[in-house]
């Protein structure tokens, strides 16, 4: 793809952003489908700011029937429900075959249920690249849609998370599904409500 694609396909992408349970998430999508999936900020500005950073030229837009199902969902999501995003078509353009191959190995983990990078390196037959498992993750585009944050260090450590908030963060997405609790103090989904 050459710079001139490159721009003409971010001067293509939307984006909106949606009041949920944890915060304002912001989304960006193209023709092709969901492009960047940006987790709340400090507050609903930064939220629009990131993503605005993060996508170059786009414009802010009423969403297609495809992410106004996102949306629901999403929303459902965030008040705990059981949600699977299966479905969502995503469009990874310019994302290398690795990092998709690792993205389709997350988005196979279900809802409530955690895999260690090691496992996931191993699942797309690359035993050994845990490291790289973890890099590739920690520039998915698409955050809860390929669920990251269900990916643990080696012995059920939570490992990092890129987004804002860190591990605080990742703790918080896991205990929305129920995944473990915070040893220094109350369950995992109690966490939002400190926010």
């Amino acid at each position: 793809m050459d710079v001139t694609e490159m721009h003409m396909g971010m001067a293509s992408q939307r984006f909106c952003l949606v009041d949920t349970d944890i915060g304002a998430i912001g989304l960006a999508w193209s023709a092709e489908g969901l492009t960047r999936l940006q987790l709340p900020e400090a507050d609903c500005h930064a939220t629009e700011r990131r993503l605005k950073t993060l996508l170059g030229r786009a414009e802010a837009s009423d969403p297609p029937d495809s992410i106004r199902r996102l949306v629901g969902a999403l929303r459902r999501y965030c008040a705990g429900g059981v949600v699977d995003f299966a479905p969502v078509v995503l469009d990874l353009a310019g994302i290398s075959s690795f990092a998709k191959r690792v993205y389709a190995a997350a988005r196979a983990i279900p809802w409530g249920r955690t895999a260690s990078y090691g496992e996931l390196a191993c699942a797309i037959e690359a035993p050994g690249a845990a490291r790289a498992v973890g890099r590739a993750l920690g520039h998915n585009p698409v955050a809860i849609i390929i669920p990251c944050h269900r990916i643990l260090a080696g012995g059920g450590r939570i490992g990092g998370f890129s987004a804002f908030g860190g591990t605080i963060a990742k703790r918080r997405l896991l205990g929305l599904e129920g995944v473990g609790e915070d040893e220094a103090g109350p369950p995992l989904a109690r966490l939002w409500a400190a926010r």
